[in-house]
């Protein structure tokens, strides 16, 4: 029986670990947290083309569960006014609209899935090194435990260790945002049923949705010229603090939602990775954020991450040599990806603080010309159209 070791346990990495179980691979997941966080990293966007590949594991209908549907994202001022409404999904079809989960909760679904289906899931083991053997593939993890196997598949993050191995002189590119959100509870504000908001705040960018039950999910986009220093973490009482003060003239409900957030508050540098030169090396290859880490702006992280484990899978399906299994991946799946980092980075560039009132005044004339066009674009129906039926 063939091995494969398959680095992270967040999204791709269970994916693709249950997709080989299921055709007569052995494939346990090595996770470097000790435990599943069920609000650990906020919530995303699963757009339809991800939803897909979880139709394809069997667990799309737990996932929608715990849900909030949203094909349509409303865009506001800073003072209050609607710029426009912009479909999230197909521009021609709202019922393939995207759907908002905590990433906790995607996290547990995908990985409930993959241990039904008979994969081994090991927490805590944080990969410090890849060593490639004559014939095998070496994980060294920082407790000093040692795997083997035939190939190595790194679905480890923007961070990777295994993209260092692979393509060690890529660094991430920072997007000039920094990401922060919460939860909260703000009596009287009522649901946004399949609809989440967006604001062109005065100094910072902010989206909230609000759940059936009333519970608020809401994000900032914060500007910056640097990320911060590692040793220097925007966290905290701090944190919230600067957030209500950025957002102290926004349109309720923004403040609102601010005053009622409790619970630890943390910010994040985002980064992305405009191109990997080799996503492969040997018997080594990487998926996911490991070689195309693209911000939240497009929704599309986890379904670009969920696409590549059915792709690998298949790849690695045919019996032919993991150089050639890895080389057929990285064709298939390169450019795609690469497309919709550079979506990303587009839409980034809109949430980037604009200065002064003359400024705001032109960028708040403007985009409700361009969101109408946006509105029924079909253009970009291509990030949504892509189907990667798995075979086995």
């Amino acid at each position: 029986m063939p091995r494969a070791l398959v680095v992270g346990g967040g999204v791709a990495g269970p994916a693709v670990a249950q997709l080989l179980t299921q055709v007569g691979w052995e494939a346990p997941v090595f996770e470097a947290r000790s435990a599943p966080d069920p609000y650990g990293g906020l919530f995303l966007n699963v757009a339809v083309n991800g939803q897909r590949v979880l139709e394809s594991l069997g667990v799309r209908e737990r996932l929608l569960s715990d849900a909030h549907p949203a094909s349509r994202m409303v865009m506001w001022s800073g003072r209050g006014k609607e710029l426009g409404v912009v479909p999230n999904g197909p521009a021609d079809r709202p019922s393939e609209g995207g759907v908002i989960v905590r990433r906790g909760w995607l996290h547990d679904v995908v990985r409930e899935g993959a241990e039904r289906a008979g994969v081994r899931i090991h927490h805590g083991r944080r990969l410090a090194r890849v060593e490639e053997r004559a014939g095998t593939v070496a994980a060294v993890f920082e407790d000093g435990s040692v795997e083997e196997g035939d190939i190595l598949i790194g679905a480890d993050g923007v961070g990777s260790v295994v993209r260092r191995h692979v393509a060690p002189d890529v660094v991430p590119e920072f997007t000039g945002l920094l990401g922060t959100g919460g939860f909260a509870r703000v009596p009287g504000l009522e649901p946004t049923p399949d609809v989440q908001h967006f604001i062109f705040g005065a100094r910072s960018f902010f989206g909230y949705l609000v759940r059936d039950d009333g519970t608020a999910y809401w994000f900032a986009n914060l500007t910056a010229d640097t990320p911060p220093a590692p040793d220097t973490p925007v966290t905290g009482d701090a944190l919230l603090a600067r957030l209500r003060d950025l957002h102290r003239d926004d349109p309720a409900p923004v403040p609102q939602l601010l005053a009622h957030t409790t619970g630890p508050l943390g910010g994040y540098p985002i980064f992305r990775l405009p191109t990997v030169p080799t996503w492969s090396r040997g018997r080594v290859v990487a998926m996911g954020d490991a070689v195309h880490a693209t911000s939240p702006s497009a929704g599309q992280g986890a379904s670009l991450a969920l696409e590549d484990a059915v792709v690998l899978a298949t790849c690695l399906h045919t019996g032919r040599a993991p150089a050639e299994a890895f080389a057929s991946y990285e064709t298939a799946r390169r450019e795609r990806a690469e497309r919709v980092v550079a979506h990303a980075a587009n839409i980034d560039k809109q949430k980037r603080v604009t200065k002064g009132r003359v400024g705001i005044a032109i960028r708040d004339a403007m985009l409700p010309m361009f969101l109408r066009k946006v509105a029924g674009d079909t253009r970009h129906d291509w990030i949504y159209d892509f189907r990667a039926p798995w075979p086995a």
